[in-house]
């Protein structure tokens, strides 16, 4: 080989090597968010601002980035994850979802922002500062975009691993209870209504309370509504589910005993049969999607079927869950109040 085309080899081997490492340089700095969309992002992200609710400081948070977190909306609505951290009282704020202060923001000189998917003007006045916005579902999507979201972020902050851990925490469990509620004939499976913040406000087939009532072998009586959230009271009467959910996380909190008292609800078999539960609130709702979800899902479970699911340690569960993931000890009594809201 001579020298000329010596030199011609070497030099195509070197620009081989130098677009290899652009191509790897680039992948590394590209995320694909909830939304879909592909994402351009800094390769240490250290300064992060949340610009939403629907569980994305808690994501951070299990994922060990919470130091990470230099601004996000007041999370006093979420008094346990404050007792934990208290230092989540008096993050700073810059507003939340299309109502954004983009002066503050740029103040703050975040590496990103996590904005929801729900927040399309919010998220574009940002992106036009300059500012890169990494969506997340918040309250959106079912199980296995959720399990996708918990990679992603970890993806975004550097914690593979801790994300994948969490993962198939999620798995573990989710199909612990799949395999057992399986066995459960269809027209033997509990018709469920969940009553999210008002008597007459509900989930249909398109929202996260189908996949907690159906992962927990549940039927939920509102599939066929998709993504309707309100009904009238004659439509709750047709279905007369066997069992109801009581949330306050879209609404007021309503007690076990107004429901019973409720003259228009008494001839639904769960109120005559007094098969009410209160959705547990622990660091998060647990009937809503965030890390802790899971919990909510054997919650229910149990709660439905008590005899397939009576090994099923709730106190242990959490136990577990809390140390493991966001590593803080809670005590039997916390853990008692989760499962037991009252206001």
């Amino acid at each position: 080989m001579t020298k000329k085309r010596l030199s011609l080899f070497l030099t195509l081997v070197a620009l081989i090597c130098l677009l290899s490492f652009a191509g790897s340089v680039f992948a590394q700095n590209t995320i694909v968010d909830s939304g879909g969309k592909t994402v351009k992002i800094p390769e240490s992200i250290e300064k992060i601002i949340i610009t939403c609710y629907g569980g994305a400081t808690h994501e951070l948070t299990v994922l060990g980035a919470r130091d990470r977190i230099i601004a996000q909306p007041d999370m006093k609505r979420f008094p346990i994850l404050v007792k934990m951290f208290p230092e989540f009282s008096n993050s700073p704020q810059v507003g939340s979802f299309d109502n954004v202060n983009i002066e503050e923001i740029l103040k703050l000189e975040p590496d990103v922002v996590i904005g929801s998917v729900a927040a399309e003007k919010g998220n574009k006045s940002i992106e036009e500062a300059g500012i890169q916005v990494v969506q997340v579902l918040t309250g959106r999507g079912n199980i296995e975009a959720l399990k996708d979201e918990f990679l992603m972020i970890g993806n975004l902050i550097h914690e593979e691993a801790r994300a994948s851990e969490l993962v198939a925490y999620w798995d573990e469990k989710i199909n612990m209870v799949k395999e057992r509620v399986s066995k459960i004939p269809e027209d033997q499976k509990i018709r469920v209504y969940y009553m999210l913040g008002s008597t007459l406000h509900t989930n249909g087939g398109g929202n996260w309370g189908q996949s907690l009532i159906t992962a927990a072998g549940g039927i939920n009586v509102a599939e066929e509504i998709g993504t309707v959230r309100d009904i009238e009271i004659e439509q709750l009467i047709k279905w007369n589910p066997q069992a109801m959910i009581l949330s306050e996380n879209e609404g007021k909190f309503i007690p076990i005993q107004e429901v019973l008292d409720n003259p228009q609800l008494k001839d639904i078999d769960a109120v005559k049969n007094k098969k009410l539960y209160l959705a547990p609130i622990g660091a998060f709702w647990w009937d809503r999607p965030s890390p802790e979800s899971v919990l909510g899902i054997m919650w229910l479970a149990k709660s439905l079927y008590p005899e397939l699911f009576a090994d099923v340690d709730l106190h242990h569960e959490t136990k577990y869950f809390y140390e493991t993931y966001y590593e803080h000890p809670v005590s039997d009594e916390e853990i008692e109040s989760f499962l037991n809201p009252v206001r």
